[in-house]
């Protein structure tokens, strides 16, 4: 790589680098694992710098690499443990309300599949439209919609009652 190609990954790297970050956090609810599947996208990016930046739509591509390499980390043998059964805590001291319905709905997320809480963060927390996401997951739009309609399924299972009446602000 020429020292013009490597300003312009520097650049790139980053300009993009925290909006990744908190895009993995999201994806796995991890910080440290987020990081490391962030630094691994950048480094693989890094070597296929000179055939990745011609792509269409750069952020798009790496943003559907950072996906698939959170998701892949959840099918390795070793993080395939399944979370006790147990009710949704919630949390007691001085929080301010909008952390604990943060740490409610986190915690939510956290027991979803990781392909459905993908579909559900890339959708309403990047906003990214169904075609977008199904680039972003490297599917069809119609399993986009499917994981979407049973991913909201599951969170209003799992969250608490009152937890969507008072978002609606009629409780």
């Amino acid at each position: 790589m020429n020292a013009a190609e490597e300003a312009l990954f520097s650049e790139y790297a980053t300009r993009r680098l925290a909006a990744l970050r908190r895009l993995g956090f999201l994806l796995c609810g991890d910080w440290h694992l987020a990081e490391d599947a962030v630094s691994t996208v950048m480094t693989k990016v890094y070597v296929g710098w000179q055939r990745i930046q011609q792509t269409d739509n750069l952020d798009a591509y790496v943003r559907r690499m950072l996906v698939r390499a959170i998701v892949d980390e959840r099918r390795r043998p070793w993080r395939r443990e399944s979370p006790a059964e147990y009710p949704i805590s919630v949390p007691t001291g001085g929080s301010s309300e909008t952390t604990h319905d943060r740490m409610i709905l986190r915690e939510a997320l956290s027991r979803m599949p990781a392909r459905r809480r993908a579909v559900l963060v890339l959708r309403f927390f990047e906003e990214l439209s169904v075609e977008e996401t199904a680039v972003a997951m490297g599917c069809s739009t119609g399993t986009v919609k499917s994981q979407t309609a049973r991913g909201l399924a599951a969170l209003r299972e799992l969250l608490p009652a009152d937890f969507l009446v008072r978002e609606r602000g009629t409780g």
